[in-house]
């Protein structure tokens, strides 16, 4: 018996215009699609990115999942999750799954994919790559992200930033992502390296809201949880005395 392909498209950062020409062709033609979806959001944002590309009769399935680092909770709703799409595969048709900026950085793709190899090895996946948050934020702030052979290193921001500050005193260009609520540390953090007026800060980029700032001190006066969707591109190797 036939069983479908299923695809991990990754719509960028977004602006629709940056999803791929390949992943825009797939979703013409999938008529399943799975999107991600936090408990306490209302929509998808990365069905919000690739909704244009859907064709007319696509079903849309809406994969909850929690915000929680309960790892038995988490193993549970990505369990679940694949299930749903296994269930679509059985039956002989294609699914999509979306997912905000590349497929297989820091994506939720990562554990779906990996729930659902568990239980179909030999399911037919085809991952298809999208546009990373920090390369259209160093397009938006004509930031350059390695120059010649300078480290360039991506941090995950942790709550006591230890790794943060390590990848600062390394020097090299240095992007900082999954910010949040951590914001106002990252901006201590960065007076502390001496590297804040050579930073740039971007949040939903290509959505409505953007944020674009270069003066960092200002986000101190924002309101509101501005970290959201945001990245903060440093020049470490460029201190201020």
């Amino acid at each position: 018996m036939k069983t479908g392909t299923f695809y991990g498209i990754g719509v960028g950062p977004g602006d629709p215009e940056l999803v791929t020409v390949k992943a825009a062709a797939i979703l013409a033609r999938c008529w399943h699609v799975f999107v991600p979806k936090a408990r306490t959001a209302s929509d998808s944002v990365a069905l919000e990115i690739g909704r244009r590309y859907l064709r007319g009769d696509a079903q849309v399935h809406e994969l909850v999942f929690p915000m929680t680092s309960d790892a038995a909770e988490l193993a549970r709703c990505w369990q679940t999750s694949a299930d749903e799409v296994i269930a679509v595969l059985d039956a002989g048709d294609d699914a999509c799954f979306l997912t905000l900026g590349d497929s297989l950085l820091y994506s939720t793709y990562i554990y779906l994919l990996r729930a659902l190899k568990a239980r179909r090895p030999d399911a037919k996946v085809v991952t298809v790559p999208g546009v990373t948050s920090f390369s259209a934020a160093a397009a938006l702030t004509q930031f350059p992200i390695g120059e010649g052979k300078e480290l360039v290193t991506v941090v995950p921001t942790a709550d006591d930033l230890t790794a943060t500050r390590r990848a600062l005193q390394a020097g090299g260009t240095v992007v900082l992502m999954k910010i949040g609520k951590r914001l106002p540390e990252i901006l201590d953090a960065l007076e502390e390296a001496g590297v804040i007026e050579q930073a740039v800060f971007v949040a939903r980029a290509g959505l409505d809201g953007q944020c674009i700032k270069t003066n960092l001190r200002k986000l101190r006066q924002q309101q509101g949880e501005v970290g959201y969707l945001s990245v903060i591109l440093v020049h470490a190797n460029k201190r201020s005395d």
